[in-house]
């Protein structure tokens, strides 16, 4: 199981952190993100499963693949800065976490316009 391979990444790279602090602070934060891309890296296959599944039924549904793409880099966009900030704040980097998660909302506000418009013009055709 998988899970099982993540926990225990998670576990023992708590208390490689923990015993690093009480010696060398500083290299606390690399064990984090090595940590952070072994699990990562674990669930990459299952995420490529994902996507293969949700581009065969949007094929299925006749859904624009150009909403699908935008969902899936609105997804990758949220997922990638969630994991930018949790490193911001472990290291003590709060200012900096702050506003990766601003620029990444914007991002993703931005990426999500074509979407929006294209359900506010559904709108406007079913209203009389």
């Amino acid at each position: 199981m998988d899970i099982i391979k993540i926990i225990g990444i998670g576990l023992v790279s708590l208390i490689l952190i923990i015993i690093i602090k009480q010696y060398k602070p500083e290299f606390a934060i690399y064990v984090s993100l090595i940590s952070g891309i072994l699990i990562l890296s674990l669930i990459i296959d299952k995420l490529t499963s994902v996507i293969a599944l949700l581009e065969s039924i949007s094929n299925k549904v006749s859904i624009n693949n150009n909403f699908l793409g935008i969902l899936l880099k609105i997804t990758g966009i949220a997922f990638l800065s969630e994991f930018a900030v949790s490193i911001c704040n472990d290291s003590g980097e709060s200012a900096i976490a702050s506003k990766i998660e601003i620029g990444s909302k914007i991002i993703i506000i931005t990426l999500s316009i074509p979407i929006i418009s294209n359900l506010l013009e559904i709108i406007i055709n079913i209203l009389p």
